[in-house]
């Protein structure tokens, strides 16, 4: 993840630019927030550039809770479709990228392949996209913390995690079921019964954190679960907490006088998404 740093910082640096030459006011969620994890993304497998409009608009469907059921498949099949061909034309011109690398270890087969291909895609660029724009709703909602940041940019680290945790994003399930009959903190729960874990609700507990229903950019929120935790644990965590460092930094770098555009209740809200978020975010500076 280190080594990705520099192109990281030089995609960031691009729609930066971009967003200048085009000038206020932007949509930071198709302008800044969308673009970076999917070049990101696109960059570490092998995925032409020019391809992730098509992935992008696949993997909305996907995470888009009433959508109907054949058009879920839809994207689904075209998603799994486009990973399956491109690993096979990594097998016959294999480049510097991630896929090719798991090609050359020769322990997957094609299904193995398409099914981490399209997990990676899918999921590295959704929620970053998603943590970057409320993020940034977020901090301009708050603007003592927003201050606080731009003050002190050696808070960023620390502010990263404050958001992951405030906003917590998964905001439905996952879901499991009992294995056998269990007590879990005095309720009874029966062989066969299906539980939904609130990570929201985790992440805003006060034994855990003090004032929780505040956003504050200078307290420690480790141990957070907007990860989830142990062997479950994020595959992409440490890619995505680089990409929102460098991004929100940026932000706060070159627009000092970063504002919204609309007032805050014209902001869309992805509320029947799986993946918490704003389908647009109207900024000016």
């Amino acid at each position: 993840m280190k080594q990705l740093e520099p192109g990281i910082e030089e995609i960031t640096e691009r729609q930066i630019q971009e967003m200048r030459r085009q000038g206020p006011p932007a949509d930071l969620v198709e302008s800044f927030a969308l673009p970076i994890p999917s070049l990101v993304i696109c960059d570490l497998l092998g995925v032409p550039h020019a391809d992730r409009e098509g992935f992008q608009q696949d993997t909305k469907v996907l995470f888009t809770l009433d959508a109907p059921a054949h058009d879920i498949t839809n994207a689904a099949t075209s998603i799994a479709g486009y990973m399956r061909e491109l690993v096979q034309q990594k097998r016959f011109k294999p480049g510097s990228d991630l896929l090719s690398d798991l090609i050359a270890g020769g322990e997957l087969n094609d299904e193995e392949l398409t099914t981490i291909g399209m997990t990676l895609l899918v999921a590295g660029h959704e929620t970053t996209a998603n943590m970057l724009a409320l993020g940034t709703f977020a901090l301009l909602e708050h603007p003592d913390q927003l201050e606080e940041l731009r003050e002190n940019p050696a808070l960023i680290n620390g502010a990263v995690e404050e958001l992951l945790r405030y906003l917590t994003i998964v905001h439905i399930g996952p879901t499991r079921a009992a294995l056998e009959d269990l007590e879990v903190d005095g309720h009874h729960i029966t062989k066969g019964e299906v539980v939904t874990i609130s990570l929201p609700a985790a992440n805003r507990d006060p034994s855990c954190f003090e004032r929780p229903e505040d956003l504050d950019v200078t307290r420690s929120a480790a141990g957070h679960l907007a990860f989830s935790h142990g062997i479950h644990q994020c595959l992409g965590q440490q890619l995505s907490r680089i990409e929102m460092r460098i991004g929100f930094s940026a932000l706060l770098r070159n627009f000092p006088g970063l504002r919204l555009a609309v007032p805050a209740r014209e902001v869309p809200l992805r509320e029947k998404a799986l993946i918490y978020g704003v389908d647009r975010l109207p900024v000016a500076w």
